[in-house]
């Protein structure tokens, strides 16, 4: 389906499938061509990442183009008729830098490091 959205996302961490688990219902109750994929599921290979570096963060694939963080979720939200204001509001270029740099410094390497302790591992085990 050349329209559609797929997003790799850790089913297996909380605080991404709360929200994700979310999107999907959205998703299928809309019937969007967005398809969501589970890293855990041994797929990351496909989508050219390392299992490790599909942790770290949301990955979204439109059009050929791999996206993550803020701008994964940009686009995300743009195919949900429901967040294309936030999409737009994020992409404003001041909200933009924040969000990217709150994604990218904060809570993205917490959540990661939560994950790992969920495994039990370091990032080296991975």
């Amino acid at each position: 389906m050349p329209d559609e959205t797929r997003v790799l996302y850790n089913a297996d961490c909380p605080v991404c499938s709360f929200e994700i688990d979310h999107y999907v219902s959205y998703a299928g109750r809309k019937d969007l061509p967005i398809r969501f994929e589970d890293l855990n599921e041994d797929i990351a290979n496909d989508w050219g990442l390392t299992q490790d570096a599909a942790a770290r963060r949301l990955y979204v694939l439109k059009d050929g183009q791999l996206h993550s963080g803020i701008p994964a979720f940009i686009v995300l939200w743009k195919d949900m008729p429901r967040y294309r204001w936030l999409a737009r509001l994020v992409a404003l270029p001041g909200l933009h830098w924040l969000s990217s740099f709150a994604y990218d410094h904060m809570l993205a390497p917490l959540i990661y490091r939560w994950h790992l302790r969920r495994l039990g591992a370091t990032s080296t085990q991975l």
